[in-house]
């Protein structure tokens, strides 16, 4: 009996190892238990510090403004504008072909 049980753990599951008939089931001790609760706890605790912001959103908005960060993002817009090449149309490309009628 020993024999088979040292076989049976050595062997590994059919198909897929946590899915099916065969699946492998790990057994629930009290350190997992342990850990999932502590998990869960900080988790818990995470969620109460973000259910109060941290500022006021006159603070929020007045530090965006104070950083200049909307006059850097159009600063950059404007720079990569500048880097691309001009919007072309079709009409500018076929300018040559348009010719004036001189009998009107």
């Amino acid at each position: 009996m020993h024999l088979t049980l040292i076989n049976f753990f050595k062997k590994s599951v059919n198909g897929h190892i946590f899915r099916g008939k065969y699946r492998l089931v790990k057994r629930v001790t009290p350190r997992a238990v342990q850990t999932l609760r502590r998990d869960y706890e900080q988790t818990e605790q995470n969620m109460a510090f973000l259910l109060k912001p941290f500022l006021t959103m006159e603070q929020s908005s007045g530090h965006a403004k104070e950083l200049g960060k909307r006059e850097q993002s159009v600063s950059k817009w404007r720079e990569a504008k500048l880097k691309m090449k001009p919007h072309v149309t079709i009409t500018e490309r076929l300018e040559h072909l348009n010719v004036q009628n001189v009998w009107d």
